[in-house]
């Protein structure tokens, strides 16, 4: 054998082993294609644009190809508009995972702030009763820590002197009743009772008398100094304990109702970190703050090491109690966008929808569902967000698992909205137009089809109108009336008439004969 008859011989076989290797992987791609024949597409819709629609696939305006949309199957559920389907290996890819909505006990905590303050239930502030003045001070500043009985000052008061001269009058008189009426006028000034005893042994008569302090703790308001004049009313100091300290934080409005006398509290300082306190709810004030909002709370702590110190600032955490159980999901499945919060629910064989919710109160781990969803739904707890963008394209929030009898959206309405091109072999304009409050529509730009009814060529680029919107049965929106303000002109004719000085007929006449009236392909 030659080389050229080996050449074709080798030929042969790599050519031979081809065909019978894609002969024998047939199998596959026949039955690959069979169950692609088996589910016909209903329509095509542009990628860029899911209301324009076509029965037959094709170009979208945009040059784009329309992609086919199939009738779900095997689902047995109306999912509505805005459902979208993502294959197996991308819901992996994207680290999807679905939990059930489940009722239960709701575990909340209030974080709040308070400030440390002293327990009022042991403060004492010291007053006289007597007009004169101090003479000696034994307390310099606020915070110098006093015992029981220890000296706060020395007052020269001539009151206390003519007090103290009656009793000695009545001892020398040995008249009972005055010597009784002289002590309880003594008494009822505090002059203490050890200086009493003393004047009635000595019968010497003291220009000044010392005040011992009535508790021990730490001396607050010091508001006198040596040589100051007193009178009653003036309030010269003050003296807390702190072995207990009262913590008042604030709470919103809304939490309100959740706080109640007695419940756990636990507390932490910055100065102090990974040190906590517990203590708990000790009053709630009748009243609510009218500038804040908020409801004043009073904490107690035990402060046995004194390292609380008065307006201190704290972090506060009331934990509350639930015994009713509710609908809840996880925190993080929730879609919180401000007007409306949102969850994508998981419908099964790959199919996703983002559908409105009524939240409630927020735990520490989940969150409360008053409507939209019911016990036994499958959500979306991670990744949400992207399936949830990709379904507000075509949802329509207006219509989704709602069981209280909704009203229904209204079928058309106006808008004011500005031309930006015109498609006139397909009858489609494409348009900005204002926020759509009926339908939860923002200021966006999109295509529409225009109505057998509207005359086309009333319509020009950069013209100002009013549009009539519709929704159709199949969720296909269309142009179907125009108003056309006399005043308004369009932005490109106006610079045509100011550059040519044409009039606007002659200007509207130009535009149609020389609009470009080529479709773009197919």
């Amino acid at each position: 054998m030659n080389k050229s008859n080996l050449f074709t011989a080798i030929v042969l076989i790599v050519v031979a082993g081809g065909i019978g290797h894609w002969i024998g992987g047939s199998g596959s791609v026949d039955k690959t294609g069979a169950d692609s024949k088996q589910k016909t597409p209903l329509y095509w819709v542009a990628p860029m644009d899911p209301n324009y629609k076509r029965d037959k696939p094709g170009k979208s305006p945009m040059g784009m190809e329309m992609i086919p949309v199939y009738e779900e199957q095997g689902s047995g559920v109306d999912a509505g508009p805005g459902t979208i389907t993502i294959s197996p290996e991308v819901v992996n890819n994207l680290g999807v995972r679905t939990v059930v909505a489940e009722r239960n006990v709701l575990h909340s905590a209030i974080k709040t702030v308070g400030y440390v303050a002293y327990d009022e239930d042991q403060l004492i502030h010291i007053h006289p009763r007597v007009e004169g003045w101090i003479e000696k001070l034994y307390v310099t500043a606020a915070g110098d820590p006093v015992k029981q009985g220890q000296p706060l000052y020395e007052i020269y008061s001539p009151e206390l002197v003519n007090a103290q001269e009656e009793l000695v009058l009545a001892l020398d008189r040995k008249h009972q009743r005055l010597i009784k009426a002289a002590e309880d006028r003594l008494s009822a000034l505090q002059l203490p009772q050890e200086t009493i005893n003393k004047l009635r042994k000595t019968k010497k008569v003291k220009q000044t008398v010392t005040f011992f302090s009535p508790q021990g703790g730490v001396v607050d308001n010091l508001n006198i100094r040596e040589g100051f004049y007193v009178k009653p009313g003036t309030t010269l100091m003050s003296i807390g304990t702190l072995d207990q300290v009262w913590v008042e934080a604030e709470v919103f409005e809304r939490q309100a109702s959740e706080v109640m006398v007695g419940l756990a509290v636990t507390m932490s300082l910055d100065y102090l970190p990974g040190t906590e306190w517990l203590g708990k709810v000790d009053y709630i004030y009748p009243t609510l703050d009218i500038k804040t909002r908020t409801v004043k709370v009073r904490l107690r702590f035990d402060n046995e090491n004194q390292v609380l110190k008065p307006n201190m600032f704290a972090q506060v955490v009331i934990h509350t109690k639930n015994s009713d159980e509710v609908l809840l999901v996880p925190r993080e499945a929730v879609i919180r966008t401000g007007g409306v919060n949102r969850v994508v629910l998981a419908l099964g064989n790959g199919r996703f929808k983002s559908i409105n919710v009524k939240v409630g109160r927020f735990g520490v781990s989940s969150a409360e569902i008053l409507a939209g969803l019911k016990e036994g739904d499958r959500i979306v707890s991670s990744a949400q967000f992207l399936i949830d963008s990709e379904s507000s394209k075509t949802s329509d929030f207006k219509r989704m698992n709602h069981d209280n009898g909704d009203e229904a959206m209204a079928s058309s309405v106006w808008v004011e909205a500005t031309i930006n091109s015109l498609m006139a072999g397909h009858r489609m304009v494409n348009i900005t137009h204002k926020a759509i409050s009926e339908w939860d529509w923002p200021e966006m730009t999109m295509d529409f089809t225009v109505a057998e009814a509207v005359d086309f060529s009333n319509l020009e680029k950069g013209l100002r109108l009013h549009i009539e919107v519709t929704k159709n049965g199949d969720d296909q929106y269309q142009i179907s009336n125009v108003d056309i303000p006399d005043s308004k002109v369009p932005e490109q004719s106006m610079g045509n008439m100011s550059k040519d000085g044409m009039d606007h007929n002659q200007m509207q006449s130009m535009d149609h004969e020389n609009m470009d009236h080529t479709q773009p392909n197919e």
